[in-house]
């Protein structure tokens, strides 16, 4: 079972290295949204469906108005709880129907880092740069590692990059990883500013 350090809290953190639907729901989570939260959110959610372990048969079939209670909470799973909870079901349901409602089952039998980086890619609300980043996070923290992953992972898969949650290991790396995704956003920033003034 990987120690993860990603939430920065030992419980919502083991509950991501030994339950990989929470890992799943974790970085669904992680968009315009602190990272800790994100990922500490599924234990969270996990307490208030009274479980230790996520389920996604039981997600998928949970009553919906139910479910959207559970995200908005307090303190709420999300700063979008309603989209999120909604989401959250249709990754459940996906699971489902293709993985016999298990997460694990995406990566345990894949040929190589192509294959798992197109399933990654066909779940709801993981674009190309978010399957990418889980991808880097199943090599780099969880062991998985097919074939040609740190390639798919593109960037994301560098050894000692610090780009993405997927570099997350303690308090220092995420303090990090925040620094490199503030100098990118200023970059841009700065960029749309030139294109602008000229």
């Amino acid at each position: 079972m990987p120690q993860l350090r990603i939430a920065q809290d030992p419980a919502a953190d083991e509950l991501l290295g030994r339950d990989p639907l929470a890992l799943l729901i974790g970085m669904l989570l992680d968009q315009q949204f602190p990272m800790e939260r994100a990922f500490g959110a599924p234990r969270l959610l996990a307490q208030r469906l009274g479980v230790d372990t996520l389920s996604a048969a039981e997600l998928a079939e949970h009553d919906p108005e139910l479910l959207l209670r559970h995200f908005q909470g307090p303190p709420a799973l999300h700063r979008y709880p309603g989209s999120m909870a909604t989401r959250t079901q249709e990754l459940a349901r996906l699971l489902v129907e293709r993985y016999d409602g298990r997460a694990e089952a995406l990566w345990t039998d894949v040929p190589d880092g192509r294959t798992l980086l197109r399933r990654l890619g066909e779940l709801p609300g993981f674009g190309a740069q978010k399957a990418k980043i889980f991808l880097a996070l199943l090599g780099k923290q969880v062991g998985v590692t097919p074939p040609g992953w740190r390639e798919a992972a593109g960037e994301y898969g560098e050894e000692g990059s610090r780009r993405s949650v997927a570099d997350i290991t303690g308090p220092e790396s995420l303090a990090e990883v925040r620094s490199f995704k503030q100098s990118v956003k200023q970059a841009a920033k700065e960029a749309r500013a030139a294109r602008a003034g000229s």
